[in-house]
């Protein structure tokens, strides 16, 4: 065969995305001469996986109504928690403010340290009296109430070089702040009156009070109140967001107020993490949502349930046109990747020329991808190409899964009628359980066997798919319950006993009736049944233990399973 890579002509697309492939001086094109899947093997293989038909969506299901009206099993609104309710889990309770930073305003009750040296010596700690002054003597009072601390020096150090105005040094500094009490209540888990400094945070009193009630309090709406004015307001979104909180300095008596929670709407589906947002009256619109869910990449569509004046709602809206929907309190919306890609991706492995992945249309045949791949001439065993697909894989694990449930279920659910059957029982349950776990670890490998009749069949590839082409290979594995399991060098015209004899022969635990061959194609075959070539694996299967002829059975099936979806053998 030639070099030449022969591409469809009516495959245009597949032209464009497989020309970079590089040619080879020495190269073969493998379908060609393949043959189609017997017919009743059709519809096995061109009808959708589970797994592609999930490919578009993997945390969207279909099945549990999210895509449809409500229905009784569905995630209700108050098993998702509130954006906002992990800000109080303690960590501000234990972190409280000095008050000593340049911005606080000095108040009655603070302490100042005044130190006076050169002509005249004074070292005392004076306190802010009520009128909001301190008294020096020989200078009088000063006030300070309502100045900053960064400008308390200033002030102090001017009304004593008043007096004194020659050879005189002046320190201040503020020693300690008032404490102060302040009403935390409203909405919150425990209303009470709490002490702290006047610069500790609107957080700080919040969880002292253990947090806002997260089934009825808002986390938009949180004034402060002094003398029964608000003298500020908090959304505590803007600080989730944004970083951006309102700083006052509390005053003895202020009351923080938490409001009931205004309307509100869960958010589920593919976003980085499902939460009940509270929106504003004012803001009730999908645009006003999108800025605060993160949602994940790719997302396409919204869900939208709810209740209206008119009864139940469900509408299913692309993400652009979400922006202006129009929401109200106690809607659901559920986003969702919705939209299947036009294209597969499809991997190559083993002994060929060219890239490893291409992306393909998605009814690409694998003949159509085999023949536009050059492969070393001579070295490549074109007859034993295999695939390995994800949704095999899959059905491979929950067949071995309802295997082993059945045998757990019919054997050790089975009573006995004498003593020591029991006890006989009892010693063959332990070896089962052991069994049944060690074979659950297995993972199957999804191979899908292609050749038949010598020829390799035309199936309809699938995203993920894995295309085996193996090369040629000169030698024969020994695996199993053999002795020394070794591979050897293949010798034409020797039977599969004669290599078993040539790794030390079977173990005590080798069923010797049970010699499976396991070809380059993933094939199984019975020993007895095939000619040996090289690149096969004779593989020894363990006897079952036990003269139970229907736990004989069970047992010999499974380990057949593991077999062919593993190529492994699990003695008991």
């Amino acid at each position: 065969m030639n070099s030449r890579i022969n591409i469809f002509v009516n495959r245009a697309c597949l032209f464009a995305i497989l020309a970079l492939v590089t040619h080879a001086s020495q190269a073969q094109l493998i379908g060609a001469s393949a043959g189609e899947l017997p017919p009743e093997q059709h519809s096995r293989f061109n009808a959708p996986s589970e797994a592609d038909q999930a490919s578009s969506n993997t945390n969207t299901y279909w099945q549990n109504g999210r895509y449809g009206p409500l229905q009784s099993h569905a995630t209700t609104n108050h098993s998702i928690p509130s954006f906002g309710a992990h800000l109080f889990t303690g960590g501000f309770r234990g972190v409280r403010a000095d008050g000593l930073n340049a911005d606080y305003i000095i108040a009655p009750g603070d302490q100042i340290t005044l130190r006076v040296w050169g002509a005249v010596d004074i070292d005392r700690v004076l306190p802010v009296d009520a009128q909001g002054n301190i008294f020096i003597p020989a200078v009088g009072p000063i006030r300070v109430q309502g100045i900053r601390h960064s400008q308390l020096d200033g002030r102090v150090r001017a009304a004593v070089n008043s007096v004194y105005s020659n050879n005189v040094q002046v320190y201040t500094n503020l020693q300690g702040v008032q404490p102060v009490s302040v009403f935390v209540t409203g909405y919150v888990t425990n209303p009470g009156r709490f002490a702290g400094t006047p610069n500790d945070s609107l957080l700080y009193f919040l969880d002292q009070a253990g947090g806002i009630d997260d089934a009825v309090g808002s986390y938009r709406r949180v004034r402060i109140v002094r003398t029964g004015s608000t003298i500020a307001s908090a959304d505590l979104y803007d600080f989730l967001i944004n970083g951006s909180l309102p700083r006052p300095q509390f005053r003895d008596g202020d009351t923080i107020v938490v409001e009931e929670r205004g309307p509100t709407v869960t958010v589920e589906g593919d976003v980085a993490r499902p939460y009940r947002y509270e929106l504003t009256p004012n803001m009730m619109s999908g645009q006003s949502l999108l800025e605060l869910a993160r949602l994940k990449s790719n997302v396409t569509h919204a869900l939208l349930r709810g209740a209206r004046n008119t009864g139940p709602i469900s509408s299913y809206i692309a993400l652009a046109d979400f922006n202006q929907q129009q929401l109200q309190n106690g809607d659901q919306v559920v986003f969702s990747t919705d939209m299947r890609d036009d294209t597969i991706v499809v991997q190559i492995e083993g002994s060929y020329y060219g890239p490893s992945r291409f992306a393909l249309p998605r009814d690409t045949q694998l003949h159509e991808l085999l023949d536009a791949i050059p492969v070393p001439e001579d070295m490549t065993d074109v007859h034993s190409i295999s695939l390995k697909r994800v949704s095999v894989a899959e059905r491979q694990k929950q067949s071995l899964k309802e295997s082993l449930a059945r045998l757990e279920t019919t054997y050790l659910g089975a009573s006995s009628a004498t003593t020591e059957e029991a006890q006989i029982r009892v010693k063959e349950a332990e070896l089962i359980n052991s069994f049944i776990k060690r074979a659950a670890q297995v993972e199957p490998n999804g191979r899908l066997v292609l050749a038949n009749n010598g020829q390799i069949s035309n199936i309809r590839l699938q995203d993920g798919d894995i295309i085996t082409i193996p090369e040629r290979s000169d030698s024969l594995l020994i695996s199993g319950e053999v002795l020394v399991p070794q591979s050897v060098v293949f010798t034409p015209g020797r039977e599969a006993i004669d290599y078993i004899e040539g790794a030390g022969g079977f173990t005590q635990h080798a069923d010797e009736k049970r010699i499976l061959v396991v070809r380059q194609n993933g094939e199984v075959r019975e020993a007895d049944e095939v000619t040996l070539r090289a690149g096969d694996e004779v593989l020894v299967l363990p006897v079952v233990p036990t003269k139970n002829l229907q736990l004989a059975t069970s047992i010999s099936q499974i380990l057949y399973q593991l077999a062919v979806a593993a190529k492994v053998a699990i003695d008991l």
